[in-house]
């Protein structure tokens, strides 16, 4: 047996430093001012560097024992239910924790410099590092319940970062959409997890892993237990149905789009999805299902992004779309591709995210990107380093990009998977085109308003991390090339490897992925840089088409009409009625009559002694009546 290296009793470290450094922040923050950002950082760069270090003892541990468990302390015991504070560091934990903490770090930095004169800044980097803890517990808890904690932290951080400013309407109104909306996910979320403590009588993924190969449940309840998990998978990482609220989130500053929804919280969904497989594969239709939604949000969300001008909302729904490849993957059992694809993706949209910050701070806030032009002169390093990033997302070889998505749709045709391989090549034509028409827009051409001509280049504290993502999506490709150490070969003792069969070639299907890729960007070109097509005057011909795309398909509005306005209405009959007219209108009566009734009694005592003894008189009558007739 080989011995467990000691160093892993201090895995604990890694979410512990960023709590630290978002409980200093929150009390002392505003004192420290600008190194409140500084403190935020370090912290998360040291839980970077332990985390290297531990995957790095990780990989010397043999393939089928890379796992270790590290008990803290017994956190619940109820009945038969015990819950242990254990964190769980395997493969699939290594890399989400390497991504969370190495991304995470670099857009803390450069949240220092685009928070800059922000009275708030203090109270900002406290919910940025908060945020991180909860990320990290989520991806190193070893139970659900842990999972669970950390699930429920990130959708209470990302309320409180989307409404950071909060005296913005339109930023208090995405915080409160966003909370609402992955809640009906969650909730779906945490009956599974009641069914599989009612199953297992155990939350552990380590039982609950070992009683599943023993055949420990039906297939019907793990299908039931695995569609109740991804429905909160869902909700977390914006698929459809509940894609709604990623895009108005872009109402927060803009390192909370690239933390949140480049390179975290809606990676979580993929995450628990990798996480829970055996009961995924148990139950075969729960992943059919996530095949199905992964393929339809991957069109749905890039066709939508093709309406946008909003340059932030092209890129949220370039995540949804990107997410919906991650899901596919997921749903053909290629796990290791799904995660090479979440890493990829971390880089080159975080990278795109903060790009989009940079040149907002280059030219006012402006987010138009009808209004922008030329940008790459007067903004060199954000123009290159973004467009290292949109090749990235476009498929442009040897980028990152093209290794990640190639891989994802090389398994769909070589299992037999026609439809989803032509389905999926489509979506990622649609990827190109978009991306290349909002970079195009944006950097080249002449500017096309006053704030696009006297744009500047962003501070070093911006840009250092923006150069470091981009390499990052230069050579993360590799990953999945080299011989030894691949991150497949690295994952397959945790996740397997999905069986492949005869199909096109990879050369043949290489040489397609990179001809639709450059015939989309050249379109694009063609379109929107060339000076040969009048492209405002495309768009005014296509306007009803634009006003569906810019308009997600009118999703939100089938919403606000079905569900929203319904539920108003109710509230208001309810209110207004019901409270107001029936309730209280009922209560208001009886006092009335009570009112009434002792008015009326009010006027009996006059206060003459006539009027007493008259009264005396005739009851004493009454009474000798009464007694007579009885008698």
């Amino acid at each position: 047996m080989t011995p467990v290296p000691s160093a892993f009793h201090y895995l604990w470290l890694i979410p512990a430093l960023p709590l630290a450094g978002a409980a200093v922040n929150l009390f002392f923050g505003k004192r420290l001012g600008r190194l409140s950002g500084v403190l935020a950082s370090v912290t998360l760069g040291a839980a970077f560097l332990i985390s290297a270090l531990l995957v790095k003892d990780l990989m010397s541990l043999p393939g089928d024992g890379r796992l270790v468990v590290r008990h803290l302390f017994d956190w619940i015991s109820v009945g038969n239910l015990t819950v242990a504070a254990d964190l769980r560091l395997d493969q699939v934990s290594a890399i989400m924790i390497l991504v969370v903490t190495g991304v995470g770090t670099l857009i803390h930095v450069y949240a220092i410099g685009y928070m800059h004169g922000d009275p708030r800044a203090g109270r900002f980097f406290a919910y940025l590092n908060l945020f991180v803890f909860f990320m990290l517990m989520l991806v190193l808890g070893e139970n659900l319940l842990l999972l669970y904690l950390g699930w429920e932290g990130v959708g209470l951080c990302s309320y409180l970062l989307i409404g950071f400013w909060f005296d913005r309407p339109e930023a208090s109104v995405a915080a409160k959409k966003a909370f609402i909306t992955t809640r009906i996910g969650d909730t779906f979320m945490l009956v599974g997890l009641a069914l599989i403590v009612a199953k297992f009588g155990t939350l552990d993924f380590t039982a609950i892993f070992h009683a599943t190969a023993a055949g420990g449940i039906a297939k019907g309840t793990a299908t039931a237990i695995a569609l109740l998990l991804f429905a909160g998978a869902i909700g977390k990482s914006a698929q459809m149905p509940l894609h709604v609220w990623l895009p108005d989130a872009m109402a927060g500053p803009t390192p909370v789009s690239a933390l949140i929804h480049a390179a975290t919280m809606v990676t979580g969904g993929v995450y628990l999805v990798v996480r829970m497989h055996p009961i995924f594969e148990l139950s075969g239709v729960a992943l059919t299902v996530v095949l199905v939604v992964g393929l339809v949000t991957a069109i749905f969300a890039g066709t939508c992004a093709f309406g946008q001008d909003d340059i932030k909302r092209v890129l949220a729904y370039s995540t949804i779309s990107q997410l919906g490849f991650m899901f596919m993957a997921v749903g053909m059992r290629a796990y290791a591709a799904a995660m090479f694809m979440l890493v990829a993706h971390a880089f080159y949209k975080a990278l795109m995210f903060l790009g989009a910050g940079s040149v907002m701070h280059g030219t006012h806030d402006a987010t138009d990107m009808k209004t922008f032009g030329g940008l790459l002169k007067p903004m060199p390093i954000t123009g290159i380093t973004f467009l290292i990033g949109a090749a990235a997302q476009a498929g442009v070889p040897p980028l990152v990009g093209f290794f990640a998505k190639d891989a994802i749709l090389e398994i769909a045709n070589h299992t037999g998977r026609e439809l989803v391989y032509v389905l999926g090549t489509f979506a990622a034509l649609l990827s190109a085109a978009y991306i290349g028409r909002l970079v195009f827009l944006t950097f080249f051409g002449e500017p096309r308003s006053q704030e696009a001509a006297h744009a500047h280049e962003s501070p070093p504290v911006m840009w250092i991390p923006l150069t470091v993502l981009a390499a990052g999506a230069l050579v993360a490709g590799w990953l999945n090339l080299t011989p030894e150490g691949r991150l497949a070969g690295f994952l397959e003792p945790a996740l397997g490897r999905v069986p492949v069969g005869p199909g096109l070639t990879v050369p043949v299907m290489n040489a397609i992925a990179i001809a639709i890729t450059l015939s989309a960007l050249i379109a694009a070109w063609y379109t929107f840089a060339s000076g040969k097509v009048d492209w405002l005057a495309v768009r005014e011909r296509v306007q009803p088409l634009q006003r569906v795309l810019q308009n997600g398909w009118y999703v939100d509005r089938a919403y606000q009409t079905v569900l929203v306005e319904p539920a108003r209405t109710l509230a208001r009959i309810t209110a207004f009625v019901v409270d107001t007219q029936i309730i209280d209108g009922l209560v208001n009566a009886i006092g009335g009559g009570v009112k009434r009734l002792a008015g009326a009694g009010r006027r009996v005592q006059t206060g003459y002694v006539r009027t007493y003894a008259l009264a005396i008189g005739l009851g004493v009558v009454a009474l000798m009546f009464w007694v007579g007739v009885r008698g």
